[in-house]
């Protein structure tokens, strides 16, 4: 039975080449492995010679692959591993995760009005900065990321937030207090904008956090939308028995 496509913008050899990737992340195609004949290929995906043809070349760019003349193609590499991050249920954990990553400023704006907070997070600050921003780790993209924080919180250290993570600086600042914090994480599709930040594909799988901070009087001081490329999130988690 052939693989089913997403009807998308997004061309078939790329979904392909998407679907192999994972069979090689997730050991289906371990180290050394031969890929199925390209017939194979083409009968299960339910695509033409040339598309599977582009699926492997873009895996043997990525150094996933390696076709050998008379022999055929096999694993060579494995997906890059290191831009994992894993979802968090502390707030100490969640500065610790951001202490190493590299902000990149899309657009900042030092007074903003009103972040589009719904029912229930809480009552708004008069004015906030607002900045989105790119996340990298060893100097690739993993989350894109739009941040309103209070403007009274920004002004007392504007140059520290224009250029680190803010919440590491927000959990060190003595005079700021945050007494909840609340995150919820949904799985969606990356739009065009983001798919150009995040250096992925139109519609590939994307986790979409949605984080509230709210000090003492119930204001929300801190709020954040966050959307991580869908190899670069994991959710880990204990269950009762």
């Amino acid at each position: 039975m052939s693989a089913r496509f997403l009807d998308s913008p997004v061309p078939r050899y790329l979904q392909m080449a998407d679907l192999m990737r994972r069979r090689i992340e997730r050991g289906h195609w371990p180290h050394g492995h031969r890929l199925p004949s390209l017939e194979a290929l083409m009968s299960e995906f339910g695509v033409a010679r040339v598309t599977v043809r582009q699926a492997v070349d873009l895996l043997a760019r990525d150094g996933l692959v390696s076709p050998q003349r008379g022999r055929g193609t096999f694993v060579t590499g494995a997906p890059r591993r290191e831009q994992v991050i894993s979802v968090v249920t502390t707030l100490d954990e969640l500065a610790r995760m951001y202490t190493d990553t590299q902000p990149r400023i899309v657009n900042i704006d030092e007074s903003a009005g009103s972040p589009p907070l719904r029912e229930g997070e809480g009552q708004a600050a008069e004015r906030y900065a607002y900045m989105r921003r790119v996340h990298l780790r060893d100097g690739q993209p993993y989350c894109v990321i739009d941040i309103y924080l209070d403007e009274r919180i920004f002004r007392r250290s504007p140059a520290r937030f224009r250029s680190k993570t803010v919440i590491p600086i927000l959990t060190t600042m003595k005079d700021v207090h945050i007494r909840q914090a609340h995150q919820v994480l949904t799985i969606g599709t990356a739009d065009m904008e983001v798919a150009e930040h995040l250096q992925v594909p139109v519609n590939s799988p994307v986790a979409e956090v949605r984080r509230v901070f709210r000090d003492d009087e119930g204001t929300v001081i801190y709020l954040a939308e966050v959307t991580y490329r869908g190899d670069a999130i994991r959710l880990e988690m204990d269950l009762k028995p």
